[in-house]
């Protein structure tokens, strides 16, 4: 998982056929961002939060749910913070400064 997240300016993890993770993608996709989406199974949720909180050395412990969005390789955050920095026109340049926008 980490080297998933070190390699993609944006990625995406979400449970396989979730709707917020769509919403994710989609607002992502609107703005002229091709994130990567990686969907877990089910039966994987658990395992996979794991990992993703140890990418973090720790600090986001309890902080990880699906979906899940990393940004220039640090957890960003969940659909709710993707959404109100969108609102606030803080996620264009957080977005250019990872690298995942050029314009």
């Amino acid at each position: 998982m980490g080297s998933l997240v070190s390699e993609n300016a944006v990625i995406v993890f979400g449970s396989r056929g979730c709707c917020m993770s769509h919403v994710v993608k989609r607002l992502l996709l609107g703005l002229g961002v091709n994130p990567a989406v990686y969907e877990v199974d089910e039966k994987d949720d658990a395992r996979v939060v794991e990992e993703l909180e140890l990418i973090g050395n720790g600090k986001d412990r309890g902080m990880v749910q699906f979906p899940a969005v990393f940004i220039g390789g640090s957890l960003f955050g969940g659909l709710d913070r993707l959404m109100a920095t969108h609102i606030s026109g803080e996620l264009v340049p957080i977005l250019k400064q990872a690298g995942a926008l050029w314009l």
